[in-house]
């Protein structure tokens, strides 16, 4: 149990980061190298400024059920170390 409880502890947020930094450097790809702006809702660049929305706005499952499955992971954890070996 204590190791199921540390692999969703680790790698739901790994996989946010992942996809997070991800989506960070085509943004960053749209604004220094071709001078434009990101469109967050589309995922394009755009000519003409565009406005900011948040991470989680756009994707609320994954980032609610990817801290939901680190919680689980501490709970399992918690509980891995709290029983006795046999």
């Amino acid at each position: 149990m204590l190791k199921l409880g540390l692999l969703l502890l680790i790698v739901p947020p790994l996989a946010l980061m992942g996809v997070y930094f991800w989506e960070l450097g085509d943004v960053r790809e749209c604004t220094l190298v071709e001078g434009g702006y990101w469109n967050y809702l589309e995922g394009v660049c755009r000519e003409t400024p565009q406005a900011f929305v948040p991470w989680v706005e756009r994707h609320p499952l994954l980032v609610n059920g990817g801290m939901l499955l680190s919680v689980l992971g501490v709970g399992l954890c918690m509980v891995g170390l709290y029983v006795k070996r046999r």
